[in-house]
């Protein structure tokens, strides 16, 4: 089953159970869907929809920090919870351990000794986490590494 039809499976769910929360999310996640969709006269596979997923949750993360700051804490809440359930939708996130370890491989592997060639490791690491890791996080960690 695809990405795409478990989300619609979930809303018809969410539609019969009365949760007006969540289908209100999940329907957001169709429009976004679907405006790509018809903004680049394509059908979106698993990975692209996974991409418009990790893009609202980072929307949300965002808004998050500003609601917090404006002392809004029922927009916080509300904002954690979309996040949370669109989080269901992406693979499970690597933990620390795991991308020290993957820096280490792909720092091993392409042979980077300097800052110079931060390019090469990120390439090699954003094939293996994306989705599964924030690659702006990863690559604050590939710099620090590399004595940047």
């Amino acid at each position: 089953m695809s990405l795409k039809d478990r989300i619609t499976d979930d809303m018809k769910a969410a539609m019969r159970s009365g949760e007006k929360e969540r289908l209100g999310v999940i329907r957001m996640i169709t429009a976004a869907i679907k405006q790509r969709e018809v903004d680049e006269r394509i059908a979106l596979d698993d990975v692209q929809v996974q991409s418009v997923l990790e893009k609202m949750v980072k929307q949300r993360k965002e808004a998050l920090v500003q609601f917090q700051a404006g002392n809004r804490q029922d927009l916080v809440d509300k904002e954690a919870a979309e996040i949370v359930l669109l989080q269901s939708y992406l693979p499970s996130q690597l933990a620390d351990g795991e991308i020290d370890a993957l820096i280490a491989e792909a720092i091993a592997a392409t042979g980077a000794a300097s800052i110079k060639d931060m390019g090469k490791v990120m390439a090699l690491i954003k094939g293996k986490a994306q989705g599964r890791a924030d690659m702006a996080a990863v690559g604050a960690k590939i710099k620090a590494k590399l004595g940047g």
